[in-house]
């Protein structure tokens, strides 16, 4: 009867901690660091069902596949995410990020800093709205860009459109295009 209660009492109490609630800021610190470790379990377990992702007039509405392709693609240019600041007033969560990766070292911008929204749907992440953007230097980002992608398309054009391809081998030609164009005569 002893062991009986102290296994149900075990039981009890694991269950009474694995269903603590996380405050929203940090379910948001949870997302960044476990995207700058490459955790996507920990990702997903902040993750609302979809998650929609808001950059100036792109918005793009993922479900937990389409979510993971993006953090498929997200990875091959090996960022690493710091979360500076979160602010919470009146049910709005602010949080400032900074983002560091090889795509952001070509355009002449990393590391990158941003202000981001943060919803969340029953406490998990349900839309990240980037607001602005700290210090980046948008002409030097367009140039680079757009000289990368003029270039590719004269001389490697089976690379072409490789700058809005949200796929793992969307970002592989990116990276592909990136060592070309840098080691160019």
């Amino acid at each position: 009867m002893k062991n009986t209660f102290v296994i149900l009492f075990l039981i009890g109490l694991l269950c009474a901690c694995s269903n603590e609630k996380l405050s929203h800021k940090e379910a948001i610190a949870i997302y960044y660091k476990a995207f700058d470790s490459g955790d996507y379990n920990k990702i997903t377990a902040v993750v609302h069902d979809s998650i929609t992702m808001v950059s100036g007039d792109f918005v793009t509405t993922f479900n937990k596949d389409s979510f993971y392709e993006f953090y498929k693609w997200d990875s091959i240019f090996k960022p690493t995410y710091e979360l500076l600041e979160i602010e919470e007033k009146n049910k709005e969560i602010i949080a400032i990020i900074s983002q560091n990766n090889i795509r952001n070292e070509f355009l002449k911008n990393n590391p990158l800093k941003l202000n981001v929204k943060v919803t969340l749907t029953s406490d998990k992440i349900a839309k990240l709205e980037e607001l602005d953007y700290i210090d980046v230097n948008w002409n030097i980002w367009a140039q680079r860009r757009d000289s990368l992608v003029g270039w590719i398309k004269i001389n490697h054009p089976e690379l072409d459109g490789f700058v809005n391809d949200i796929s793992k081998k969307g970002a592989m030609n990116y990276l592909q295009a990136i060592k070309m164009y840098e080691n160019r005569e």
